[in-house]
């Protein structure tokens, strides 16, 4: 009897794991958008892959996070004043089933760098209108 109790302790531990895994996933990412200003947006580094994310504004810095991440404090910022739009589009091939759907491709220059970032038309709506708003004397470059 033992024997084949094992087998099923080991299962229903596994699945309790899994379980607790997507709750801490779905509060980690509810959190995240609680946030004023959060919005959904991939990201995605001189050519490499497409990494699902939540950004949003905090004073003169965009703040990006993983959503399959485990850290609530840190994550990836963006200044205003370093990013430059170069042109804006929909996504091609293959990026079409790395970002969501209905997303628009952001192509930026960061600090001489390329940066691609996807969000929903409104999001794009909100991050040209936060460059745009900059104080003035600063340059600002949007598509």
């Amino acid at each position: 009897m033992g024997g084949v109790l094992l087998p099923l302790e080991v299962a229903a531990g596994l699945l309790a794991l899994v379980v607790l895994g997507v709750l801490l996933v779905s509060l980690r990412r509810r959190v995240l958008t609680r946030r004023l200003g959060a919005f959904d947006c991939s990201a995605r580094r001189e050519g490499g892959r497409w990494v699902l994310g939540v950004a949003g504004f905090r004073h003169d810095e965009m703040a990006w996070y993983r959503v399959f991440g485990v850290d609530v404090g840190g994550g990836r910022t963006w200044g205003r004043h370093d990013i430059e739009v170069l042109r804006r589009r929909r996504p091609q091939g293959s990026e079409a089933f790395a970002v969501l759907p209905d997303a628009v491709v952001v192509e930026c220059r960061h600090h001489e760098r390329q940066l691609d970032l996807a969000m929903s038309e409104e999001a794009y709506t909100g991050f040209a209108s936060w460059l745009e708003s900059s104080p003035p004397g600063y340059r600002v470059d949007v598509a």
